[in-house]
């Protein structure tokens, strides 16, 4: 954690951002954006097992969504299907990057500050200085952090989904294309919360949604 959070304190002030859903054929697409205005050794101490969402268990990411929830100003964003259908998956989650983002500064009111940014991509229209970090959910705390937020955001909200919709099993798979999903699509078809255009390529024809 020391060194997350040294990593992030090279720059006199950071605000991190991730998303979460870039790769699933269902639901929408979620970012968030964290800072931490204070780090203390309990913060420290409460964060251990934070690192990338995807590599830490549901119970951990629940019990870290909490801590940092509580102890950072942020924000989590979402884009829906039909958005993401029109402007594409890459421009939808740096939408959702850009919007939790500038929600962040706007409540914090930064100043001579720099947004770190997981992948290689920077955020479309965004006129704070930032900076893109290749695994950046291993190296920043921020970063780490808002991987928490958006996954965890975005896995309830794929539960809620799955209430509609049991058969195809989002509250495990969150909509990626597990066995399971494909053979629900095979049996049920598509619903109104699936990527056509995700689709059309993964099976490369085109299909009808109900």
């Amino acid at each position: 954690m020391n060194k997350l959070f040294n990593f992030d304190k090279q720059y006199k002030i950071a605000i991190g951002t991730d998303e979460a859903g870039r790769g699933p054929a269902a639901g929408g697409v979620f970012a968030a954006c964290v800072y931490f205005p204070e780090v203390s050794q309990n913060l420290i101490k409460d964060l251990d097992k934070l690192n990338d969402s995807k590599q830490i268990s549901k119970k951990n990411r629940e019990n870290l969504y909490d801590v940092i929830f509580s102890n950072s100003i942020n924000h989590i964003a979402f884009i829906d299907v039909d958005e993401i259908e029109k402007i594409n998956i890459l421009n939808s989650s740096l939408k959702a990057m850009k919007i939790a983002c500038e929600n962040v500064i706007q409540k914090a009111n930064l100043q001579d500050f720099i947004t770190l940014i997981d992948g290689n991509n920077l955020i479309k229209n965004y006129t704070f200085p930032q900076q893109f970090v290749i695994k950046g959910d291993s190296k920043s705390a921020s970063i780490a952090a808002a991987s928490i937020l958006a996954k965890v955001a975005r896995d309830r909200y794929m539960e809620e989904l799955a209430e509609e919709f049991p058969q195809y099993n989002w509250a495990n798979n969150a909509g990626y294309l597990t066995k399971d999903h494909l053979d629900a699509i095979d049996k049920y078809g598509l619903t109104k919360y699936h990527r056509p255009s995700f689709l059309e390529r993964h099976f490369n024809k085109q299909l009808t949604l109900f």
